[in-house]
């Protein structure tokens, strides 16, 4: 678990959506930053395609960027993986056709304060699920499945599978009806005692900012695919 975990709970807050933030130009040069990138990975298990966002690979977009959450959230540091060569990032695209299951971004390091991490869609349709539910562990895709929890080699920057989850907050059923609607690649047992935040609905312009120590997941509404930049802060 993290160390700084009272540090961690005193900046915490409620999900905060900010509406038309970013200009139709602007969200065009993501996209065009987006094309240029090289894949870095292509799950084609999971068919999901991730790209990371190189520093200095567009100074403008970085100075975008940075001054635009600063005015949202305050001070942070960046907390991104870093390349084979070293070089940092300042975030990762992911191109997804299939909804991506429960986890939370808690990094890496025990040491570090983690902070707020962002969502910037770069398509319309899809929606993202944070839960009230908090965990201070690493980086942790929490499922039941058998076959996944035995997966224990790990490498850089790949979350571990758990199912800690379970039995922590309580016993309370999933509401089904939300299941139903947004939540139909989740087994419902996977999501006992959880309860839902807030269901973002992608909005092109938009940006989602949460704490990385929330539960969340994708959707299981995605029409043919979505694309869209997650970066991850820390104190």
């Amino acid at each position: 678990m993290h160390t700084k975990i009272e540090d961690i709970k005193k900046t915490e807050s409620k999900p905060k959506v900010i509406k038309s933030l970013f200009s139709k130009e602007e969200i065009q040069k993501f996209m065009e930053l987006y094309n240029k990138l090289p894949v870095t990975v292509h799950n084609k298990k999971q068919n999901v395609i991730k790209k990371r966002w190189l520093i200095n690979y567009n100074k403008h977009l970085e100075d975008l960027f940075c001054e635009t959450l600063k005015n949202e959230i305050g001070d942070f540091k960046m907390d991104n993986l870093v390349t084979e060569e070293g070089n940092e990032i300042y975030g990762l695209f992911q191109e997804s056709y299939n909804p991506i299951g429960l986890h939370i971004d808690g990094g890496f390091n025990f040491e570090d304060q983690i902070y707020k991490q962002t969502l910037i869609p770069l398509t319309p349709v899809g929606s993202t699920i944070i839960f009230k539910n908090r965990f201070y562990g690493n980086s942790t895709n929490f499922t039941i499945d058998k076959k996944e929890l035995e997966f224990k080699k790990l490498n850089y920057g790949q979350n571990k599978r758990s199912s800690d989850h379970i039995g922590m907050f309580g016993d309370k059923p999933f509401d089904a009806e939300i299941h139903k609607n947004y939540l139909a690649h989740e087994n419902i047992d996977n999501l006992v005692g959880l309860e839902v935040e807030l269901i973002y609905q992608w909005e092109v312009g938009s940006m989602l900012i949460f704490d990385r120590s929330n539960l969340h997941c994708s959707s299981s509404v995605i029409e043919g695919k979505k694309i869209g930049l997650t970066t991850f802060t820390k104190k």
